[in-house]
């Protein structure tokens, strides 16, 4: 007897069709022992799945085959990972012994089990617990005109976000059997409201409860309103970690396709909490200065997104950036520029999106102080150093963030009132929203300023004489390189367009090149 159960493999944040084959075959002579076979590349717990089915049917009320049974998950070629297929290899065992039947026609109630995508992990009880990748999972099923999905319950509102697929939710093996037969209802989860849950989103952090800062606040609208890289170096306590974590704020909203498209990934690390359904905020990843290339850029025998693409649409915070190793820092390079990331393994590469924003953080000295005199000046030069040109060459934004003095401290504490508080976030969002309009009627949507290239930046950053006659200076005398250029470029654009100007003036230029502090000579 054999049965077909449609499930799914996760490869990279995409999902891949994957069928559960359940061959049974009745025990012969005396024996009378169970024996049970997975092929087609399971990892070990795939591999051990056998022995939570046969627990998880029997507690549910069925009697589990008493015979040989051989599972196939097709293709065979390629790495299974993970208890997904729980639920599949229990339907076929329940399949091969006519507990669940296809439906052949109208008049029979209940929904067909081959016409459906299922995928879910059991307990020993018959309880479903939650899964990776449910919303690629249902896109999938979308993909190939499934009928609809079966998942656990805390997967449901997950899966529900992709629209145009049937997500049928369960909490134990035995609502499943029940959808199936007919015996329960079967009623699709309703979709979320997707743009209600991004128009709720709210900011966690009001920049106006950063004291002073006000140059560095600027350098943040003009680095969110561009999509620019941004160093801030200063002392500690200065305010950098919490001005960095209330930059989504100032960023645009999630459109709904940001939203699932961030969803995926942290649904294919494992990262959603049970029943959470979209990711709405732009995430912004902080990863410790002890961390490994494998966990910020993503790696694993199975490859797995990394922080960079955990921070995909958002932030990726480096809080003592000179701290990192070398090799992490320099493995930046290449999604900075590209903006995914190709892991490559034996049996294959995985591509990640990693379009992020990078903003860095440092002191000026191990010590995060500086020493009067020379002494001083060559602790942090050594300690600059260890950032190497081509990574701050990627950085658009280098910006000093002095300590913040007393007096600054103490305004609010004095009942200055909300003038003493500072810039805003809604005030700082105004601007960056008046300056994206103006890039997306000038270059559409999909390219943010500080993606645009060389002959885009000929035609959208056009300079006159004197404009071009500081730039070249600039470049001569700080000793800047060519990709610098085009940030310095970049940037200007950005700032021309925080004025609503349509050409980029000299004191547009002369702003930008004040940003590039760590890449001049000596």
């Amino acid at each position: 007897m054999l049965a077909r159960v449609q499930s799914y493999l996760l490869q990279g944040i995409d999902a891949l069709p994957c069928e559960v084959e359940v061959d049974f075959s009745e025990t012969e002579g005396t024996m009378t022992e169970p024996r049970s076979f997975i092929v087609g590349l399971p990892d070990t717990a795939v591999k051990e799945s056998m022995e939570r089915v046969r627990s998880a049917v029997s507690n549910s009320g069925y009697s589990p085959p008493m015979g040989r049974t051989l599972v196939n998950l097709a293709p065979a070629d390629v790495r299974k990972e993970g208890p997904t297929y729980d639920l599949p290899i229990a339907i076929g065992l329940l399949a091969v012994q006519g507990v669940v039947r296809p439906v052949r026609g109208t008049e029979e109630r209940g929904l067909d089990y081959r016409k459906l995508v299922f995928g879910g992990e059991l307990a020993l009880d018959g309880r479903l617990r939650p899964i990776k990748g449910a919303i690629a999972m249902a896109a999938l099923a979308k993909q190939r005109g499934a009928a609809g999905v079966v998942v656990s319950a805390d997967n449901a509102q997950e899966a529900a976000v992709v629209e145009g697929v049937n997500v049928y939710a369960a909490r134990t093996l035995s609502e499943v059997v029940g959808l199936l037969t007919g015996h329960i209802e079967a009623e699709p989860v309703p979709p979320p409201d997707v743009g209600a849950m991004l128009r709720n989103a709210a900011a966690p952090i009001d920049f106006a409860e950063v004291r002073g800062q006000e140059g560095v606040k600027r350098a943040i609208v003009i680095a969110a309103a561009g999509g620019h890289n941004l160093l801030m170096l200063g002392p500690p306590g200065s305010g950098k970690t919490m001005m960095a974590k209330a930059l989504p704020g100032v960023l645009p909203s999630l459109t709904g396709e940001e939203a699932i498209e961030i969803t995926r990934i942290y649904s294919a690390a494992g990262q959603l909490a049970p029943g959470q359904s979209l990711v709405t905020a732009r995430p912004v990843r902080t990863p410790h200065h002890t961390a490994s290339s494998a966990a910020v850029v993503g790696g694993g025998i199975i490859p797995r997104p990394g922080d960079i693409s955990l921070a995909h649409r958002g932030v990726l915070f480096l809080d003592e950036l000179a701290e990192f190793p070398r090799d992490v820092l320099e493995s930046l390079r290449q999604p900075m520029e590209d903006h995914v990331v190709t892991i490559s393994r034996s049996h294959g590469s995985v591509r990640f999106p990693a379009s992020f924003m990078l903003i860095a953080a440092m002191n000026p000295t191990p010590k995060g102080d500086i020493a009067p005199g020379e002494v001083g000046k060559r602790a942090m030069e050594a300690y600059l150093a260890r950032l190497s040109g081509p990574l701050l060459d990627r950085i658009d934004i280098h910006v000093e963030a002095p300590a913040v003095p007393w007096k600054e401290l103490s305004r609010t504490a004095r009942g200055g009132g909300d003038e003493a508080k500072g810039t805003t976030t809604e005030s700082m969002r105004r601007q960056v929203d008046a300056a994206r309009a103006m890039q997306i009627g000038r270059q559409g949507a999909s390219v943010s300023n500080a993606r645009l290239t060389g002959k885009q930046l000929d035609r959208f950053a056009r300079m006159d004489d004197a404009t071009l006659s500081l730039l070249g200076s600039a470049m001569t005398e700080l000793g800047l390189s060519a990709r610098a250029y085009d940030k310095i470029r970049r940037v200007a654009r950005t700032i021309a367009d925080l004025a609503g100007s349509e050409d980029v003036r000299l004191e547009h230029v002369s702003e930008a090149v004040s940003y590039r502090l760590l890449d001049r000579k000596g």
